[in-house]
């Protein structure tokens, strides 16, 4: 007969112990790259958008500030973009007598394909516009959070607008990476409600083009 070998039960535990040191040590630094992956995915898309929104600004420079009479405009890659208009108004931020600084719109940035264009009635739609036609084969995006939560439609970004938060008073551009975006017990993902404190997201100023990021993991 053939003599049968197997493990002790020492050599068991020495096992067991080693794989635990292993997990010890191995998936918190697992975790910590899915973060950074995630950070990178945020800064890269905040990047992309914000080289793209200059170039909307630097083609409509170059082309002398076209308008249609009404609205500053811009042929870009084909799609005519709707631009901001120059205004300015009071600095609500300060309430001295004496404080003349004007805080206004600063003309030619993207604010969408139809409105828009003094940031009155500014809103979702312009936001995903603005997604759509300035950025090369972009990520799925919605402003609704039932397709967010919809895995047939595979959405990897959530945009919503911001009140009254921009330099000029107005209404900003927030879009979230969906991974980021905290879940209840169900695994749903839940809407950020205009919080930038929430995922890691970047956001969007139509008032003087500036990009912002914000890391919340």
């Amino acid at each position: 007969m053939k003599k049968q070998t197997g493990f002790t039960l020492i050599e068991l535990v020495v096992v067991v112990v080693i794989l635990g040191l292993l997990a010890v040590t191995a998936i918190p630094r697992f975790i910590d790259l899915t973060d950074q992956a995630r950070e990178a995915n945020i800064e890269g898309m905040a990047g992309g958008f914000a080289s793209a929104i200059l170039l909307a600004r630097a083609q409509w420079e170059a082309d002398g500030r076209p308008d249609d009479g009404t609205d500053n405009i811009v042929s870009y890659d084909g799609t005519i973009l709707r631009l901001t208009n120059e205004t300015s108004v009071n600095n609500t931020t300060d309430n001295s007598a004496n404080d003349n600084t004007t805080i206004g719109i600063r003309p030619g940035y993207v604010v969408g394909l139809t409105d828009g264009s003094n940031l009155v009635n500014f809103d979702e739609s312009n936001c995903l516009e603005i997604w759509s036609n300035i950025l090369q084969q972009p990520p799925i995006i919605s402003s609704s959070i039932t397709d967010v939560n919809n895995d047939d439609l595979n959405v990897q970004y959530f945009t919503d607008t911001i009140t009254n938060v921009g330099v000029s008073g107005n209404d900003i551009c927030a879009y979230y990476l969906i991974e980021t975006l905290s879940q209840d017990t169900n695994g749903t993902f839940i809407s950020p409600n205009g919080s930038l404190t929430v995922g890691n997201n970047f956001s969007y100023d139509p008032a003087n083009g500036s990009v912002a990021i914000a890391i919340n993991q």
